[in-house]
């Protein structure tokens, strides 16, 4: 199997948007069918081009790499003989033991290759303007989605489609992508449909609380399904402090990064003004931590914090001083 072929294999998967790992043998103690340097390009359901040894090897590689798909993290291992088959965290070495009759040792490295994130915006607001501008300088290609849209508008973004139609935005955006719902009071109830109709890896919507709920709970009594409808992510964006539409783009960008890279939001973010009136971010910010994650993978927690009000906490009397505008930024 030569390099090309290899290389071949891992554009044509590139190219359909399909995850997979590149393994690579660094180490063999014979006796072993394998040999340093033999590579594999490998998805989630076996190998697709290349050799990294025989029948014992697979299933340990195809477990790890089935792993390294969900979280994104690279991973050595080691296949030694063992009459347990026991697997053990060695260092940063994950090692299974197995029973095979040839008694060889293999190391490897996986390293997963994931499609490019992208972001899906709902919406025609300024906040949906900022965020098609934003987003394309982390990293994150940028389909727009709303009724009508002028895609002069959006000349950041890769794609505007101008249907919020349900069937019509799962037929134009793949699946696996980040969605934003950023309707901010026109059209709020049509975009979160058309956001649960993506298969989204999250789903985030800029609202008060209260207006998330009670949208939410519309979404549900017309027969959404509960646990996708329980997943939307509202209030959206981590706790800056933000107002105006770029700066509230910032909070929910910095948002759906956090979710990209598996973080989480920690820490109890102070009560401001801003965030009392649901027109930005909250005066706190929220500390984002990076946390190893345990086998097997968990589901990720939603983010906490919100652009619009901030994450649940428990009730307190509102100040006197402050007025609830009755139109924020957010569409509340």
């Amino acid at each position: 199997m030569s390099s090309l072929d290899m290389l071949a294999a891992a554009q044509r998967l590139q190219e359909q948007d399909q995850p997979f790992a590149l393994v690579t043998v660094l180490r063999v103690i014979a006796p072993a069918s394998a040999r340093p340097g033999d590579k594999a390009v490998v998805t989630a359901d076996g190998i697709q081009q290349g050799w990294i040894g025989g029948g014992c090897a697979q299933p340990a590689v195809l477990r790890t790499v089935r792993q390294a798909l969900a979280d994104g993290r690279a991973r050595m291992i080691r296949i030694a003989p063992s009459e347990q088959g026991e697997v053990r965290e060695l260092d940063d070495v994950l090692e299974f033991g197995m029973a095979c009759h040839s008694g060889g040792t293999l190391e490897l490295f996986i390293d997963p290759m994931l499609p490019r994130a992208r972001l899906t915006v709902i919406g025609d607001s300024p906040l949906a303007v900022a965020l098609a501008g934003l987003a394309p300088r982390v990293g994150l290609p940028v389909t727009v989605l709303a009724h009508a849209a002028d895609a002069a508008r959006f000349p950041d973004a890769e794609r505007v489609l101008t249907s919020d139609d349900p069937v019509a935005a799962a037929v134009g955006v793949a699946p696996g992508s980040f969605v934003v719902v950023a309707t901010q009071g026109r059209r709020d109830l049509q975009g979160l449909r058309a956001a649960l109709a993506l298969q989204a890896r999250t789903v985030f919507f800029v609202a008060s609380a209260r207006k998330a709920m009670v949208l939410k709970e519309s979404l549900a009594e017309a027969g959404q399904d509960a646990a996708a409808v329980a997943a939307i992510v509202a209030p959206a964006g981590q706790l800056i402090g933000a107002q105006t539409p770029e700066e509230i783009a910032l909070s929910v960008l910095a948002a759906v990064v956090a979710a990209r890279r598996g973080a989480t939001a920690s820490g109890t973010p102070a009560i401001g003004p801003a965030a009392a009136m649901s027109t930005g971010a909250g005066a706190g910010a929220g500390a984002v931590t990076r946390k190893p994650l345990p086998l097997p993978l968990p589901e990720l927690p939603a983010i906490a914090g919100s652009c619009c009000g901030g994450g649940e906490t428990t009730a307190a009397p509102e100040p006197a001083a402050i007025a609830i505008p009755a139109k924020s930024c957010c569409g509340g």
